[in-house]
């Protein structure tokens, strides 16, 4: 066998060789990596877009964001108008619940007022008496004044007799006795007339410049009357405003007493926000800037509109009922929030009702710098005219007793 073979069990041919990838007419070369240019023109175009979106938002920040001051720590505030009995008593009634809606002057809650119903039937009878008493005493005045009469024209009569008996006494005619009778006679009718001047006298100070209302006495009797009606139609607990029931406490068969809380009326027309920024927020609001908030219960879709009111006096950590010690060795410095009070626009809130304690997101816009920081504010005033009625009521029963026992005094007079 000749050695140019190639041995048993090898291929036929060797494995030719590798092209020489550098001669001509071999194989294309593999396609290289993306260019460093097309890298940077891709990150000039980022930095472009940066610089765009920095340029604006300075734009937008110089223009818009510098006059906003915006947070979300806010909620509804409103009044609380708590309803607390002014007389001791056990609940008979109670005429209203948690979230229903009542109006100014509905009754709300009935005490039991037998007792009193008994101290104002006295009062009355005793004021009825008074004016009786006093109407005696006008009449009084006209028997003294004839009484005065009289006793003066017994006075002339015994100074007449006396003269007489004087004239003739020469004449042997008239006794020394009958003389002596005549004289303490007149001494007598004396006596009898200054008596008569004196009680003329003292029952004219007990009238003079009165009328039978003006009189002390009937004044005493009619304060007594005043005073056991207020404390008959206290009673009854009125709703002093109008508004939404909140807080009942109370239950039917209960004894209560003056101050004793027993539910609560919130009056949702008249809300308003207190919105806490941070103190390095408020360099620029100001008392009236306009004001845009939305409430989380209705979403974006319903922006308020309102005013700066007026600022908390203090912090909220100031007026905490464990205020922060700031004057220890282990002080940390924490920013502080302050309570700015917003008002509402009225119409809005008949459209979109809010309830106390709602999260709101508040928007102050800080354009306008004309208002104060601390200026005087026109104050709010709350009241009710609830309660007055029960005054005018106890001076429409006074009169009526007053008016009805006089006119039973001039009829029998003129009977």
């Amino acid at each position: 066998m000749s050695s140019n073979q190639p041995a048993a069990g090898a291929p036929n041919q060797a494995p030719s060789q590798a092209p020489n990838q550098g001669q001509p007419g071999g194989p294309a070369p593999q396609q290289a990596k993306p260019s460093s240019g097309r890298r940077k023109l891709w990150l000039a175009i980022v930095a472009l877009i940066i610089i765009i979106a920095a340029v604006a938002y300075g734009f937008y920040y110089f223009l818009v964001a510098q006059f906003h001051e915006e947070t979300d720590d806010a909620y509804v505030n409103g009044n609380v108008v708590q309803i607390t009995p002014q007389v001791t008593g056990t609940v008979v009634a109670v005429n209203a619940d948690d979230t229903q809606t009542v109006k100014v002057g509905d009754p709300l809650i009935r005490l039991d007022g037998a007792d009193a119903k008994v101290a104002l039937e006295q009062a009355e009878a005793g004021l009825a008496q008074a004016v009786r008493q006093v109407r005696t005493l006008y009449a009084n005045t006209g028997a003294y004044q004839a009484t005065v009469a009289e006793r003066e024209s017994d006075l002339a009569k015994a100074k007449s007799d006396l003269t007489r008996r004087l004239a003739i006494a020469r004449t042997g005619a008239v006794s020394a006795e009958e003389i002596s009778h005549a004289r303490d006679a007149v001494s007598g009718a004396q006596a009898a007339l200054n008596a008569a001047k004196q009680q003329f006298a003292s029952n004219r100070a007990l009238t003079d410049n009165l009328t039978v209302s003006d009189h002390p006495n009937v004044k005493l009797a009619a304060a007594k009357v005043r005073d056991a009606y207020l404390s008959y139609a206290r009673n009854t607990l009125p709703a002093p405003v109008s508004g939404f029931v909140a807080k009942r406490s109370v239950q039917v068969g209960q004894r209560v007493s003056p101050g004793t809380p027993l539910m609560a009326i919130v009056p949702l027309t008249d809300v308003w926000v207190d919105a806490n920024f941070k103190e390095v927020q408020l360099r620029k609001v100001r008392i009236g800037q306009p004001v845009e908030l939305t409430a989380d219960v209705y979403g974006s879709d319903v922006v308020y509109h309102g005013r700066v009111q007026g600022f908390s006096a203090g912090t909220g950590s100031a007026f905490s009922l464990l205020p922060a010690q700031n004057a220890t060795g282990n002080w940390i410095k924490v920013v502080q929030r302050l309570p700015v009070r917003i008002a509402l626009d009225a119409n809005e809130l008949k459209n979109h009702p809010l309830r106390i304690g709602l999260s709101m997101n508040v928007d102050v816009t800080t354009h306008d710098q004309n208002g104060g920081l601390l200026a005087s504010t026109k104050n709010t005033v709350y009241q009710t005219d609830v309660f007055a009625e029960y005054g005018a009521q106890a001076d429409a029963e006074i009169a009526k007793i007053i008016a009805d026992n006089v006119a039973v005094q001039g009829s029998a007079k003129s009977k």
